[in-house]
Order: structure tokens, then C-alpha cells, then sequence
């Protein structure tokens, strides 16, 4: 019998100032793709009214919200707060992975330092989230992307590629460290090196709900689909035309 595989245990830890709580559903289930949030905290100043807005989501997706008191004007205090849970969290060593749901830079060392640790960052943020932050993490996804997968792969009509000198930059570059003798490429390792030239890329930037769906989209390559070791057409491939 085979061994079940184990998924990644993640905590979920929310800068709810500087978070939306309408995608709150949305991120969860985009969290479900990397591991299991068994750990899931907001921060944040509860007794005040400006965050009224999460307390629905809370209850019903069971996290835990911390509260933090604005001790000095002018100083967050829900960041430090954030931070040494997180600390805590990291050496308690029952963690595989951080997902960290804030467009706030003041979380840059904290992601870099996790990495340092060995584990996973997720990240999670606005466009306007600063460069620095979006770097330091592993993996690093725009709240605008999320929930519209389902509406763009049902939509009937064609998305047409956005393109753009980085995007082909990290293209042929991902491509090419990955192609055999014959330039194909296997697009799971392309994806992968995607995310390692920019933790930051998504195909739903673009207007694609699958790597897949975007790299056929590109005049530039072509898309080829092979049997699988299991018999069925599901291994995807790619190299430049």
C-alpha cells in the first residue's frame, strides 16, 4: 500500500491592516494549493472599528485573531506582534512553511530570515506591495490575482497575451534551463524556474488561468502534450520556435 503523502503543515499569519478582508476566502484556497494552514492568526487592533470588516471571516474560517494595541502614535505595533509569533513559530520546529498576507515592506527581514531557517515563505500582497518584500519571499502572490481562475477558464473568449520585454526575458531564460538536447522542455520544470528567477510570476497576471494556457498564447514557442507514465496525455511540453 502506497504511503500517503505528507502535506506541508504552513502557518497562516495576517497583517490585517495592511490586508483585505474581502479575499479572505480567495486567499485560504489558494493557501490550500501549497500545504494545510494549521496555524491561522490576524493581527491587528480589534477593538478598533477599521477592522470590523474582518470579524465574519474569522469566525467562519476558524483564525485566531491577536490582539494588538496601538501603544505609540505613529508606531505599528501589530507588525512587531506579528513578528515575534513568527519567531516563536519558526524555532517550535512543526512547521514546513510561513504564508504571510500583508503589502507591508516591514516584513522583508522576517521573510529572508525564514528562508534562511530552511523553510518556505508564501507571500501575499497588493501590486503595491514593495519590490523588497516580494523578493524575499519563496513564492509571492498579488491578492488581485486571486479568484479568477474559474471565470477566465470558463470564459469563451480567447485572452490575448500580454507581452512585455520581462516576461520573454523570464520565459527564454526558463525555457532554456530546462530544454533537452532537442529544446523541448518539460513545462513543470519551466514553471519552476519561473518562480525562481521571480517569485512574483503568475500566469494570471497575464490574463491566464495555466502556465500551459499562456505559453501556447506566446508566438514564440510551441506546446507539445505527451503520454504520461500512466498512459494518458498529461506530460506538457515546450520549446522555442
Amino acid at each position: 500500500m502506497p504511503t500517503p503523502t505528507r502535506v506541508p503543515r504552513l502557518a497562516l499569519l495576517i497583517d490585517a491592516d495592511n490586508a483585505n478582508a474581502d479575499r479572505l476566502p480567495q486567499l485560504l484556497a489558494e493557501i490550500a494549493k501549497y500545504g494545510n494552514a494549521s496555524v491561522r492568526r490576524a493581527y491587528g487592533n480589534w477593538t478598533s472599528g477599521h477592522l470590523s470588516g474582518w470579524k465574519a471571516g474569522l469566525l467562519s474560517h476558524s483564525i485566531q485573531p491577536i490582539q494588538q494595541f496601538n501603544y505609540t502614535t505613529g508606531k505599528n505595533a501589530t507588525d512587531s506582534a506579528l513578528i515575534i509569533d513568527a519567531m516563536d513559530l519558526l524555532y517550535g520546529g512543526h512547521l514546513d512553511g510561513f504564508c504571510i498576507a500583508s503589502s507591508d515592506s516591514d516584513f522583508t527581514r522576517l521573510a529572508a530570515r525564514i528562508r534562511e531557517q530552511g523553510l518556505t515563505v508564501y507571500g501575499f500582497g497588493e501590486r503595491k506591495t514593495p519590490q523588497a518584500f516580494v523578493a524575499a519571499c519563496d513564492k509571492f502572490v498579488y491578492t488581485e490575482n486571486l479568484g479568477d481562475d474559474q471565470a477566465k477558464a470558463a470564459s469563451p473568449t480567447p485572452v490575448k497575451l500580454k507581452r512585455d520585454k520581462v516576461l520573454d526575458k523570464l520565459l527564454r531564460e526558463a525555457v532554456e534551463a530546462a530544454s533537452d538536447d532537442a529544446g523541448w522542455a518539460h513545462l513543470g520544470a519551466v514553471g519552476s524556474n519561473l518562480i525562481r528567477l521571480a517569485s512574483d510570476f503568475d500566469a494570471r497576471t497575464y490574463g491566464f488561468a495555466k502556465l500551459k494556457d499562456l505559453v501556447a498564447a506566446h508566438p514564440s514557442y510551441e506546446v507539445e502534450v505527451r503520454p504520461g507514465s500512466d498512459g494518458k496525455p498529461n506530460a506538457v511540453f515546450v520549446r522555442s520556435v
